[in-house]
């Protein structure tokens, strides 16, 4: 993982907390996050964060998860050695996790970036790492607008080779909700021609936070898993594509769940 070569399967070896780590998690997972996003966010600051760095740094994120006592797994990544070109990454959304880990899988495959909310490009530190990532930006004020940003600027971004993680859903949420997933990813899909990869993940260790919900406390008895699917044509009907996207989450989080 550390040199970028890039891994089929993904799971945590050995899990072996520190005495801060098992006292308190919390503190000792943002002490080992902290410094990575001040480091990376004057990188990007000087225009030094690059694909490489993402993928680099990510890594860091996640030993920072292995040393405060969170497994995590990443089923299915070889999937991804069948699909030329870009295509749509279109996922469920729990945490802040998939914002910081997925760059460490995915990137050694192809370059990425994100659909985001305005507000991550304006958080003092972290919106210098968000711009270096050229993200599709919308407000959530106005469907019909972002639903026009998603369109045209995730077109570019695919025309220019870089696939785009969508989370349809209206804000991440520990609870899966079908009725919150819209169809935007796979419009954007077939609105490119490229192919869409279902993204399911559970990623509650790093919960969200009352106050600020980027900044949650870390429970470390939650592991972390990711999965993706097998890829869905792009001629595929929204619905139908959607519902295959929707199926697929709703069975790995099943199989994530304890009894």
């Amino acid at each position: 993982m550390e040199n970028g070569e890039r891994v089929a399967e993904y799971t945590t070896e050995t899990v072996q907390a520190g005495w801060l780590a098992r006292v308190f998690p919390s503190l000792a997972f943002y002490a080992r996050v902290t410094p990575v996003v001040l480091r990376n966010a004057r990188a990007a600051k000087r225009g030094r964060f690059d694909r490489a760095m993402w993928r680099s740094e990510s890594v860091k994120v996640l030993r920072a998860f292995e040393h405060c006592g969170v497994p995590v797994t990443f089923e299915n990544l070889g999937v991804l050695e069948g699909v030329e070109g870009p295509c749509v990454f279109v996922g469920n959304h729990m945490s802040t996790t998939e914002t910081f880990l997925l760059a460490a899988f995915i990137v050694p495959y192809r370059p990425i970036t994100f659909v985001v909310k305005r507000q991550l490009v304006e958080y003092p530190v972290f919106k210098h790492i968000m711009r270096a990532c050229d993200p599709v930006v919308v407000g959530r004020e106005n469907p019909k607008e972002d639903f026009r940003v998603v369109m045209e600027e995730g077109c570019k971004r695919l025309e220019s080779g870089v696939s785009v993680i969508v989370f349809p859903q209206r804000t991440r949420s520990a609870r899966f909700s079908p009725d919150d997933f819209n169809t935007i990813g796979v419009k954007l899909a077939r609105r490119a021609g490229v192919p869409v990869v279902p993204l399911a993940l559970k990623t509650d260790a790093w919960a969200n936070g009352c106050f600020i919900k980027d900044f949650g406390p870390l429970v470390p008895d939650r592991p972390v898993h990711f999965a993706l699917g097998a890829p869905l044509s792009s001629a595929l009907r929204d619905r139908e594509a959607n519902q295959a996207v929707i199926d697929f989450i709703q069975a790995k989080l099943n199989d994530w769940t304890p009894a």
